[in-house]
C-alpha cells in the first residue's frame, strides 16, 4: 500500500490513545468531551478507521489526555532517498 507508513503511525498513535482512555477509566463519551470529538468519530478512530483524522488531531488528542508530544526531526542517513517517520512511547 503506498500509504502503509502513515496508517502504521495513525494506527500507533489511536491505540495510545485507547491505551491511556482505559487507564483513565473514561467511557467514549467522556473522552469524546475531553478531545472535542464526536463519540462516533472517536469510536471509529479507535477501531481503526481514520478517515477524517490527521496525525496532527491525533497528537493534539495526546495532548488533550495529558500526554507531551516532542517531534524530532534528524538528518537523513546517508545510505537513505527517503526518510522514515516512526512514533516511540517513552
Amino acid at each position: 500500500m503506498p500509504n502503509a507508513a502513515q496508517l502504521q503511525v495513525k494506527a500507533t498513535l489511536a491505540a495510545k490513545i485507547g491505551e491511556i482512555i482505559k487507564h483513565r477509566h473514561l467511557t467514549q463519551t467522556q473522552a469524546a468531551e475531553i478531545l472535542f470529538m464526536p463519540q462516533p468519530k472517536l469510536s471509529k478512530m479507535l477501531r481503526g478507521q481514520f478517515r477524517g483524522v490527521s496525525e496532527a488531531k491525533m497528537l493534539e488528542c495526546l495532548n488533550r489526555l495529558g500526554c507531551d508530544v516532542q517531534i524530532v526531526v534528524r538528518k537523513p542517513s546517508r545510505s537513505k532517498v527517503e526518510g522514515h517517520t516512526s512514533v516511540v512511547f517513552a
